[in-house]
């Protein structure tokens, strides 16, 4: 398997901030090595951030906080409910109080204090938190579940199709990652009588997508690219061809739990006592001791 450097800024979780040029200097000191800052200017800023990119966590500053801007966060807090959206205050002011409260009615639920240096802490707790996504904790229940007693390498094979970086987008692809060839592991499924790795990969890109989708501030385009598809027009095409639906359709039918209902009950219910069987990795076991391994958030 391809290691991935935790400490490479391209594989850290990215936060978007709104913080003072002090405040801006302090976060990044707290994150090095742990999370990467997109320090913006303004609400438009943060948005396009979370339009191309999974952002971890949005960062307001209390004492930045303006009155012409509450309405527009508020906004922003309601259309990508599964980011978390949190309140850093550094010092009071007179305005603090009024400032804390308006965030707190627009939706930010996270109030975290750095004047004691516990804050810090809890700061880097919130950003870090592993796994990021609710389809992630979802996915990991239901392989412990579903595929408990089953060998470490096939376990892990169907974490690395969540937990992974959703560029993983083809069998040769998961296969580098996994460090078999890609020939090998499609031959392993294929002699097991289980369905292809071609279709549990495709089917848990839907289930990302459907996860993303509960952002109500995503299109199609954005989550088609955060997905790393080739344009709209073929996540249509992917998402017609697997499930006989429009990507309006799939969208409203399907948040992200319901979208790995349906991937457990087709890929894994059906199979599962060969699954619980299956070695489909020439990796030993205990081949991914830290998740931070496959992951790389964008």
């Amino acid at each position: 398997m391809t290691r991935i450097n935790v400490g490479d800024s391209r594989t850290l979780v990215p936060v978007s901030t709104i913080l003072t040029t002090d405040e801006r200097l302090r976060v990044d000191a707290a994150g090095q090595g742990l999370y990467r800052t997109l320090h913006r200017d303004s609400v438009d800023d943060v948005l396009r951030d979370l339009k191309s990119h999974q952002i971890g966590a949005i960062l307001f500053s209390v004492s930045r906080c303006r009155a012409h801007d509450v309405s527009r966060v508020g906004k922003l807090v309601r259309e990508f409910p599964n980011v978390p959206a949190v309140a850093l205050l550094t010092d009071l002011q007179r305005s603090t109080p009024q400032a804390v409260l308006a965030l707190g009615q627009c939706g930010v639920q996270t109030l975290i204090d750095v004047r004691d240096p516990s804050g810090w802490r809890e700061l880097r707790n919130v950003v870090l938190s592993e796994p990021k996504t609710s389809i992630q904790r979802m996915a990991i229940a239901m392989v412990a579940g579903n595929l408990g007693s089953a060998p470490e390498d096939c376990r892990q094979f169907f974490l690395s199709l969540f937990l992974s970086s959703t560029r993983i987008s083809t069998v040769r692809m998961l296969a580098r990652l996994l460090q078999v060839l890609p020939s090998t592991l499609m031959s392993r499924f294929f002699r097991a009588a289980l369905p292809a790795p071609k279709r549990y990969l495709a089917m848990a890109r839907l289930t990302r997508a459907a996860n993303l989708f509960e952002n109500p501030g995503l299109s199609v385009a954005n989550v088609a690219n955060q997905l790393d598809y080739s344009s709209p027009q073929s996540f249509g095409r992917h998402v017609r061809t697997l499930l006989r639906m429009t990507a309006v359709e799939f969208r409203e039918r399907y948040d992200g739990e319901g979208m790995l209902e349906r991937f457990r009950e087709e890929l894994i219910a059906p199979h599962v006592a060969r699954l619980r069987v299956f070695s489909p990795l020439a990796t030993p076991p205990g081949w991914i001791a830290n998740r931070s391994q496959v992951m790389e958030q964008h």
